[in-house]
């Protein structure tokens, strides 16, 4: 009974921590729901600046300014972290905690130094592995079978940081950079609430990373979704499903942009040029040559129509089989 009790009295301390949120996509929405839902104390939230986006380019906000505003949570929107009035602002917030998921900034030592029990990361891979900007994506392109969530203790490096706790998570064979990432967000946000009292409550002993297995990701631009047909089938089913849904994987078939958001690898061909668009006895039914191996088509969207099945695509572009894909 007294642990019990004991237990209470922590985490009811652990939700009046003054706490600033930082974060961008839908992947830190869930990180912020959860802890608004376990009802601490969140004082503000910091995101990326409102960006123009779609056709049109109307201007859009991050995903979690919209929960924010939803909440009617303070939303403070950097440019830089590198001006003194942005230092000054959030020591206005007097925060004890900082939680950040997904943000897209690294924070400098003066930030990091500023709340009492830290700055901590949700981190979308199994740290030190797929450190950097595009953990989850990598974790598809480099065939990782399991990844998970790591909560850390920041400091001036990328993703470097002590950690504090881990969950795994096992990957699908089909699984996209979009359908992982979901699944990423919920065992985050599951993993803070239940380590962020424990660190709280001084209960939780940080962990320096093994440097030695240590990797990195990149940042991801519009121009990696391109195919290039020279690579095995293998490699390209992994670019298809990592750059799912951004910023799909695409090739040009007779002068238009050709975007591929499903397939599947199949065996190899009898004979064909690389980028060549063959006939299949077996599902999807129509493929491409590669490298080594066919890439099957499962779904594709050219310019200016609407995705659909490889199939019906076919159906409605006779001249498709034999085209070689991939020359402008």
């Amino acid at each position: 009974m007294f642990d019990i009790i004991k237990k209470l009295i922590k985490n009811r301390f652990a939700m009046k921590a003054r706490t600033v949120f930082m974060g961008t996509p839908q992947f830190a929405v869930t990180i912020l729901e959860s802890l608004l839902r376990s009802s601490y104390q969140v004082l503000a939230v910091y995101t990326q600046p409102d960006k123009p986006a779609g056709r049109g380019r109307p201007v859009v906000f991050p995903p979690v300014k919209k929960l924010a505003l939803e909440r009617q949570i303070p939303v403070v929107q950097p440019e830089t972290f590198e001006s003194s009035e942005v230092g000054e602002k959030l020591s206005s917030f007097q925060p004890e905690l900082v939680i950040v998921a997904a943000f897209g900034f690294i924070l400098p030592p003066e930030v990091l130094s500023l709340p009492k029990f830290a700055c901590l990361n949700v981190h979308p891979s199994l740290l030190p592995r797929h450190r950097g900007p595009s953990p989850v994506a990598n974790t598809i392109l480099c065939g990782d079978e399991l990844t998970g969530v790591t909560m850390m203790l920041m400091d001036a490096g990328l993703d470097t940081g002590p950690i504090l706790a881990q969950k795994k998570v096992g990957i699908s064979f089909m699984d996209t950079t979009g359908s992982l990432s979901s699944k990423l967000a919920d065992v985050g946000a599951r993993l803070l609430r239940e380590a962020l009292p424990k660190w709280l409550g001084g209960e939780l002993k940080p962990q320096a990373q093994d440097e030695s297995q240590a990797t990195y990701s990149k940042l991801i631009t519009s121009k990696d979704g391109e195919i290039d047909w020279h690579l095995p089938a293998l490699e390209l089913w992994r670019m298809v499903r990592a750059y799912n849904p951004w910023p799909s994987c695409y090739t040009w078939c007779q002068g238009k942009r050709l975007k591929i958001h499903k397939a599947i690898p199949l065996g190899d061909a009898r004979g064909g040029e690389m980028g060549e668009v063959i006939a299949l006895a077996e599902q999807p039914g129509v493929g491409v040559v590669t490298k080594q191996g066919i890439l099957g088509l499962c779904q594709v969207q050219l310019e200016g129509k609407r995705e659909m099945p490889a199939n019906d695509f076919v159906r409605g572009k006779r001249d498709f089989i034999g085209c070689v894909l991939g020359r402008k």
